[in-house]
């Protein structure tokens, strides 16, 4: 019995001296396992903060139109019109800007404009931005800025991977209410800088009923009703 497990233990291949086929199999075993936990790990989220990764993106778009002017300022009827028909093929609307380049800066020209924009429930801006191409004489351009607000790559649902060694928020953490408050304000540069303050008088006024609730008189300050338990028959 020894000597034929003597025999045995000769022919038994070690490792070293295993054949090609089964050390490139363990290999090939190896790298695939390495490469489904590298995979595994690839999308693991990294944000550890709660602020989201998708911020809302605001652009803005300047639309111009020429309008020829009368030698002592003001526009012409017809001119009004085509500008009226520009504005309505342009759909404005709340939170365009509206400006007016005047190398003149003619109070009667200025007017003329708001009378129009007036239909629209707007008002003219200040000053209007720089726009390309040179003004013409004789003429004024109209410049309507328009912002546009978006979240560039939501919804994201990137990820391969349910691991979350991290802690982290995952990509698509705030995709939805960002997109909802690009898509419901009416302004889209109230996104970046917010409204100003007109006075104190919308504060008094928000705070009216605060004062009258806090100005009455408790129900209880007064003496108590006398009321009789005994029948009036």
């Amino acid at each position: 019995m020894k000597g034929t497990d003597k025999i045995m233990a000769q022919h038994q291949p070690s490792p070293r001296h295993a054949p090609s086929g089964l050390r490139r199999l363990a290999s090939a075993t190896i790298v695939g396992g390495l490469a489904l936990a590298l995979a595994g790990c690839g999308g693991m989220p990294t944000n550890r903060s709660l602020e989201s990764a998708h911020q809302p993106v605001i652009e803005r778009t300047n639309y111009t139109f020429d309008v020829p002017t009368l030698p002592d300022g003001g526009i012409e009827p017809a001119q009004l019109r085509r500008l009226s028909d520009w504005f309505s093929a342009l759909g404005l609307k709340f939170g365009d800007r509206v400006s007016i380049d005047d190398p003149a800066s003619s109070a009667v020209t200025r007017a003329a404009v708001e009378a129009v924009m007036s239909r629209f429930g707007l008002m003219l801006n200040g000053a209007a931005p720089v726009t390309e191409g040179a003004l013409a004489g004789g003429t004024v351009r109209i410049v309507v800025s328009r912002t546009y607000a978006s979240v560039p790559g939501c919804p994201d649902w990137k990820a391969r991977s349910d691991a979350n060694f991290n802690n982290a928020t995952s990509r698509n953490f705030g995709c939805a209410t960002n997109a909802n408050m690009a898509a419901m304000v009416a302004n889209k540069e109230d996104l970046v800088h917010g409204q100003t303050g007109v006075g104190d008088t919308v504060v008094m006024s928000n705070t009216k009923a605060i004062d009258t609730y806090r100005n009455k008189a408790a129900t209880g300050a007064q003496a108590l009703k006398q009321t009789s338990s005994q029948s009036t028959q």
